[in-house]
């Protein structure tokens, strides 16, 4: 790719600037408790909140994977930013209430408080290992990847210049300093973002953004598809092969299944995304940060899909899909303009491993080190461990990142070994927060049962799609919790006052295990029976019926959860409702 002088010194002139803001942020306020490095003293505004989130959330497989995915199959692909919203404002609504209520700095310390030590610590160990040698590893190679296409630089050379990028703040100033820069560098994302996609679908109608638009759908209807069959292919840019989309994004289940549970896990269970609301001035402050981000993701499609489309169009000389969008930039982006708009793709890199790293650091430090290591460490240990963590972690995937390029699909590297342990993640911590005869030893079985459960159906049904094998996990899951809770409590009551609770519950069976059954029963998936479908649904009415019939006594660790915790204010409320009219409007339209 070609820069002219004007994009380089508009590109290093962010990235010192950037840094610079880093380090002097880390240095004004130094962080002096834990509190202050882990949790940004609990003192975030709103609009920081929910710009951290999106600038956390948005990387490279988000800039070049989705618009890669939008050159081969569409605007599909936005399901996971669209999908994102809402559970964004089920998050805000039901999780963060008692995420707040509960005090809590880390997910493991909720699962310590709900269940015991030993699934605190299972997670925590699993949580860290994830983050570095999965997603920091993951996210500095592919922003290496992207440097080396864009600037020609070697891939070493570009993970060491994220690594110090990231680690000018992220080290020393802890979530503060990760925040803060996160709010300038979401900005500079939208923006550039916002630059490549008016440029290009300018250029498909002849100057005219809207004019591009209704020609993109003109010229290319199928790939606003939003909604795929099981007959629904598309061709391979690198191979030429045609493939089923309707794998990628089996059908409804985008609306309804195994969806829900990689976006819960992510938006609601995930340390370094829920850190950010944990560190809110106040929960009204945090839900409104969060529907915030809530409202940004329905317009990223704009920027991580749309290029996608247009460079289709524009009969893009890409040997892969994944080249569509440093297409765009070379070819339809300005001189100067394009220094800014590779600062947005440096920028959601460098935001995406700063987080990371903090969030490791956090567990590692907070969740292992202080409740295994040193019990009796003070503020000042914390920080300098914290600290130690964030350059280990940061260091730990340097050195792995370049052995990614042997994987070949990285991000479906990242989804699988997500995907392993999501179902049971989001199991323990609906019912944990939700069904107060959940056991301790019931949660410890499906933290432990998740991971062989789901590598089980990746062998008995390696056609079945990745989000209805992660439903079913889902599923089995649910009942083992049920069973073994059920089991163990003795004691009996005569009156029920959870039931609105119950229901809750029993809506994340029905909206996920017992849509997928459903599903599976009647569309054609290639080598997948009826009789998986028929079992499915089987097991999802057996869970309902077990939930609805029991009047088993709490146990004694279920949390003191009042109905009033879940209100929200008018303008929350608001935005909820427009988010959802939107979403409809959106499948409703292009469905």
């Amino acid at each position: 790719m070609q820069f002219a002088t004007t994009d380089l010194v508009v590109f290093a002139g962010y990235i010192i600037a950037m840094m610079g803001f880093g380090i002097w942020i880390a240095n004004r306020e130094k962080a002096t408790t834990s509190q202050d490095y882990f949790l940004a003293s609990k003192a975030l505004p709103w609009w920081a909140v929910g710009g951290s989130l999106i600038a956390s959330n948005i990387s490279t497989e988000q800039i070049m994977g989705m618009n890669g995915s939008g050159f081969e199959i569409g605007m599909a692909i936005a399901s996971y930013e669209l999908m994102a919203a809402i559970t964004l404002i089920i998050v805000a609504k039901f999780f963060l209430p008692v995420f707040l209520k509960e005090g809590i700095s880390t997910m493991p310390q909720f699962l310590e408080r709900r269940y015991n030590k030993s699934v605190r610590s299972i997670m925590s160990i699993f949580w860290v290992a994830l983050f570095v040698f999965v997603n920091i590893t993951s996210v500095l190679y592919l922003g290496g990847l992207a440097i080396e296409s864009l600037l020609g630089i070697n891939l070493i050379w570009g993970i060491l210049g994220l690594v110090l990028y990231s680690a000018s703040f992220s080290i020393f100033g802890g979530l503060k300093a990760v925040v803060w820069t996160d709010v300038i560098q979401v900005v500079v994302l939208v923006l550039g973002g916002s630059l490549a996609s008016y440029f290009v679908v300018s250029a498909v109608g002849d100057g005219s953004f809207f004019s591009g638009v209704s020609t993109l759908f003109e010229k290319t209807p199928e790939r606003f598809n939003m909604i795929f069959s099981p007959t629904d292919t598309y061709t391979e840019q690198l191979s030429g092969e045609t493939k089923s989309s309707y794998a990628l994004l089996p059908g409804f289940a985008v609306l309804f299944g195994g969806m829900w549970i990689a976006n819960i896990y992510y938006w609601g269970n995930n340390q370094y995304i829920i850190q950010r609301a944990l560190a809110a001035k106040s929960l009204g402050e945090a839900q409104r940060g969060v529907a915030f981000a809530a409202f940004i993701k329905l317009f990223m499609p704009i920027i991580v899909v749309l290029p996608g489309i247009a460079a289709f169009i524009l009969n893009a000389d890409i040997e892969k899909a994944d080249e569509a969008f440093p297409w765009v930039l070379n070819n339809y982006v300005s001189t100067g303009f394009k220094g800014l708009t590779f600062a947005a793709l440096v920028a959601a890199i460098g935001s995406s491993i700063s987080s990371m790293v903090n969030s490791a650091s956090t567990i590692f430090t907070l969740d292992i080190y202080k409740e295994h290591l040193n019990t009796e460490a003070s503020e000042t240990q914390l920080v300098r461990i914290g600290k130690i963590a964030a350059g280990v972690a940061l260091l730990i995937g340097a050195l792995l990142g370049p052995l990614l390029g042997n994987l070949g699909q990285v991000i479906q590297f990242i989804q699988e070994y997500t995907g392993f342990i999501s179902p049971g993640v989001v199991v323990v911590f609906i019912f944990g927060m939700f069904w107060k005869r959940a056991t301790p030893n019931a949660g410890l079985a499906v933290v432990l049962a998740s991971i062989p459960l789901s590598i089980a159906f990746k062998a008995l049904y390696p056609d079945l799609p990745f989000v209805d094998r992660i439903a079913i996990t889902f599923l089995i899951c649910v009942f083992l919790l049920i069973g073994i809770s059920l089991y163990e409590i003795k004691t009996k009551k005569q009156a029920v006052n959870d039931s609105r609770f119950r229901w809750g519950v029993i809506a994340a069976i029905i909206g996920i295990g017992m849509a997928t059954g459903i599903r599976i029963l009647f569309e054609d998936i290639p080598n997948v029976g009826n009789g998986t479908g028929f079992l499915v649904i089987a097991l999802s009415i057996a869970a309902i019926a077990l939930v609805l019939g029991e009047k088993k006594g709490d146990h004694e660790k279920a949390l003191e959860i009042d109905n009033d915790l879940f209100k929200t204010d008018s303008l929350f409320n608001i935005s909820a409702i427009a988010i959802t009219l939107i979403l409809v409007a959106i499948y409703s339209t292009l469905g």
